[in-house]
């Protein structure tokens, strides 16, 4: 990992660099984080007489060889210096709220319209909404394109930024020219590695989305679960949030095996924000509330909680695990008073 003595390598100086590491068989990718662009090294960094070359080099102030199979979101990465912001928080400074339904109903979007305006009183600042899903069954309901125009309708209509699943580079490129500005990779994608390169490349603007990258059922252990975040990472996209939302198999009761104890794990691994959903951790309303406070208070940046207005309404995982408007205040109330609660036991 190269960092430069300036905030960024001038053509000139980029072209020297590339051309240097391209007699070792490497590569240059560019990463822009908040406070400056670091360049990884793409390819067998342990040629020491590359190394040597680069740090002669006048405009360069070091290289990084991070023992770490994950190098850029590893907490001693330069990239643990910049803050990311969605939804107008700076995450790390205040608990990011998202909530919204799991689907967006097509055929009903006066649902997600009134929902957007309830969630957004009951505190959010990002709104969550299914375009596209993911279903084990082929005859269920597979989300449709013209549920982004509701989304996107509701955003405008409330101020709130929204995040919305994708599947493929399709989905993507769709999402970012209706300008969603969270792209969401669910569990069954986590491990989806063309998918996750697609997102690293993707530039909204002059500034790159964010991701929410949720954890799949089956990662065993944190490193392959961080190893998905490097993929998006590698490839220029750094403002990735990992998103724990309860493994396999399930523990008896609950939709999955709640997951939110790995959280200080991965602050001790990685400098990423972690955002906890507990509406898929648990699968039961009743359960949600008790399941973001654990969230929280193990060390939780945000929570994503399924909203509906009328949970009985809802086409997708609604029915069952989502909260009213005034439980979520609720919620969201009591969370927030246990994030003041450990910020202060912090120092």
């Amino acid at each position: 990992m190269i960092l430069p003595k300036s905030n960024h390598l001038s053509p000139e100086q980029l072209n020297e660099v590339t051309a240097i590491v391209a007699e070792f068989g490497c590569k240059i990718q560019p990463i822009e984080g908040a406070v400056r662009t670091i360049y990884a090294i793409v390819g067998d960094e342990r040629d020491e007489l590359m190394i040597n070359r680069l740090e002669g080099l006048a405009y360069i102030d070091r290289i990084d060889r991070i023992q770490s199979p994950f190098k850029l979101m590893d907490r001693r990465s330069d990239l643990a210096n910049g803050r990311l912001e969605v939804g107008g928080v700076t995450l790390g400074t205040e608990l990011l709220v998202i909530a919204g339904p799991c689907t967006v109903d097509p055929k009903n979007p006066g649902y997600l319209l009134e929902t957007a305006e309830a969630v957004k009183a009951a505190g959010a600042h990002v709104l969550r909404g299914g375009v596209w899903k993911p279903r084990t069954n082929p005859y269920t309901f597979q989300g449709d394109s013209k549920s982004l125009d509701i989304l996107m309708e509701a955003s405008r209509r409330t101020g709130l930024p929204v995040v919305t699943e994708v599947m493929d580079e399709g989905h993507v490129k769709l999402a970012l020219a209706a300008g969603v500005t969270l792209l969401q990779v669910g569990a069954r994608n986590a491990l989806n590695y063309s998918l996750l390169r697609a997102i690293g490349k993707t530039i909204a603007g002059k500034n790159k989305v964010a991701v929410l990258l949720k954890r799949g059922l089956h990662m065993g252990t944190l490193n392959e679960f961080i190893l998905a975040a490097e993929y998006i990472a590698s490839f220029g996209n750094p403002n990735v949030i990992l998103c724990p939302r309860g493994t396999a198999p399930a523990l008896d009761g609950y939709r999955n095996y709640p997951d939110e104890s790995i959280i200080p794990l991965l602050k001790e691994k990685t400098w990423a924000s972690v955002v906890v959903d507990p509406s898929h951790a648990v699968g039961k309303a009743s359960y949600v509330p008790a399941c973001a406070l654990a969230a929280v208070a193990y060390g939780a940046d945000g929570l994503s909680i399924e909203t509906h207005v009328s949970p009985s309404h809802g086409i997708g995982d609604d029915p069952k695990q989502a909260l009213t408007p005034d439980a979520l205040a609720r919620t969201v109330a009591e969370a927030r008073k246990v994030w003041e609660l450990r910020r202060s036991s912090r120092g």
